[in-house]
């Protein structure tokens, strides 16, 4: 049961659409690089489309009532887009869910020392990566840094081709003989991954200054003298951002691939760029809850982007808080369908389509993929009914009827879409947030685009896909 390609069946018209949401695709990613970062603009999307603060209709008292929009934060790390169907909110709405972290660096609390006449940032990595896929890359910080005061610094470096950028050493190949011989996960070490960031000395004259400007010149102490490329460092980090070494303990500085997501192939029919894990699927679903945002919804269209979902989906701002019941429990209230049991069945009745990534059949590797189930580039939107590892430990099983229902939907839409596992049984495996809405009763099933090198640095969709995800999702909150 072999699925089309999808280029095949396209029109003029629809290679103009395609080429014009890759475009705003690979903006969105090339500056969008963090969990805040995607937040932000796509709350700003959000309020050109006419949503309004849930926290604010609940201070002002608002009466919600069909064709009403509201958005509703975690921490300023998760977010969720509601836009009120003519349907009763009991009867279930229909969600779109996605996560918007991606595997990275972080910079630890305290991680800023000097080594051999290096500056250094100590560094954790956050999710499934192969540590020696992170040396010798350009990197760029991103990230806040919150003072004592309150007062909240925007970090952002490397992205500007004007900036420097940073970067993991590794071992040349002429040294390298023992390095060589080691397994793929122990050549480079997790605590091996620190930052180079700096070689340059702070010059103390012997009048006690200095050396960069006369206004600086206290400070020539032992601590400056023993470090001095620390010292640096920490006065170029004063001058342009006000921070101070001890402002690190209440930051959050995230490392990524630094540079811009790129058309790839002669034809251009491919996107290389940073995040697509999960960013791919959080910008077509909240394209499509945008894309319907003048339409008149029967059943309520909600697109909610979580974070912590490559490290388990836990805290205040992943899938396993409260986050999501929570709000849909205020809009309850709020639209005067009041009580407990309303909310329940509310979250029972609801069908979502739980946006995330699936393996990308790659020709390179062929024995950890079972080439009948499994997602081809170009192909379209892919559907995976269970994920999970071994036994399908870990998965959501979607059931029979609910596939049927989204065949339906898909077909009646014109959109391309195929079905998948991650690869072969007991090649390995992985989890999506699936299960974690799962558990209230309601119909979940794994929907995404298909990615060749994921969690890599640089990972690879096709425009193909992602314009199919687009039209698949828009289709699902119009029809589900």
């Amino acid at each position: 049961m072999e699925r089309p390609c999808a280029w095949k069946s396209y029109t003029p018209t629809d290679f103009e659409q395609l080429e014009k949401l890759a475009c705003t695709y690979k903006d969105f990613i090339s500056d969008n690089k963090t969990e805040r970062e995607c937040v932000n603009t796509a709350l700003e999307q959000a309020k050109e489309h006419g949503y309004i603060s849930l926290d604010e209709a609940v201070s002002q008292g608002v009466r919600l009532k069909a064709g009403d929009k509201v958005w509703a934060l975690a921490q300023g790390k998760a977010l969720m887009l509601v836009q009120l169907g003519t349907e009763p909110l009991e009867r279930g709405v229909n969600v779109l869910g996605a996560h918007i972290d991606s595997p990275r660096l972080d910079i630890k609390q305290n991680p800023l020392y000097e080594a051999n006449d290096f500056a250094l940032l100590d560094t954790h990595y956050y999710g499934g990566i192969k540590h020696y896929q992170w040396v010798t890359l350009p990197l760029a910080i991103h990230g806040v840094v919150v003072k004592k005061d309150g007062s909240v610094i925007e970090v952002c470096v490397g992205e500007d081709p004007n900036d420097p950028v940073f970067c993991v050493t590794d071992l040349l190949i002429h040294l390298a003989n023992k390095q060589m011989s080691k397994t793929a996960s122990e050549v480079v070490e997790g605590e091996a991954l620190d930052l180079l960031v700096g070689n340059r000395p702070l010059i103390i004259e012997a009048d006690g200054q200095k050396g960069e400007t006369e206004d600086d010149a206290a400070q020539g102490d032992s601590a400056n003298e023993k470090e001095p490329v620390k010292a640096f460092a920490l006065k170029l980090l004063n001058d342009k951002y006000g921070i101070e070494e001890e402002d690190f303990l209440s930051a959050e500085l995230e490392v990524v691939p630094a540079g811009r997501a790129r058309d790839l192939g002669f034809d251009r029919s491919m996107v290389i760029g940073y995040g697509q894990d999960d960013r791919v699927c959080a910008y077509t679903s909240l394209q499509a809850q945008l894309a319907v945002a003048h339409e008149q919804l029967t059943t309520t269209g909600v697109c909610i982007l979580v974070d912590k979902e490559e490290i388990g989906s836990v805290g205040a701002s992943g899938m396993t808080s409260r986050f999501f019941e929570n709000t849909l429990a205020e809009i309850m209230e709020l639209a005067n369908e009041k009580g407990m049991l309303a909310l329940r069945h509310a979250l029972r009745n609801s069908r979502m389509l739980s946006s995330d990534v699936s393996a990308g059949f790659d020709p390179a590797y062929p024995g950890v993929f079972e080439p009948k189930n499994s997602a081809y580039l170009g192909h379209g939107l892919v559907f995976n009914k269970y994920t999970g590892a071994r036994g399908k430990s870990g998965s959501n099983d979607a059931r029979a009827e609910y596939v049927a229902h989204i065949r339906h939907i898909m077909d009646d839409a014109h959109v391309a879409f195929q079905t998948a596992e991650l690869g072969r049984v007991d090649a390995g495996g992985g989890g999506t947030i699936a299960y974690i809405p799962a558990e209230y009763g309601m119909d979940v099933i794994d929907s995404g685009v298909p990615v060749l090198s994921m969690h890599s640095p640089w990972e690879v969709t096709s425009k193909a896909d992602i314009y199919e995800a687009y039209k698949g999702y828009c289709a699902f909150l119009r029809n589900a």
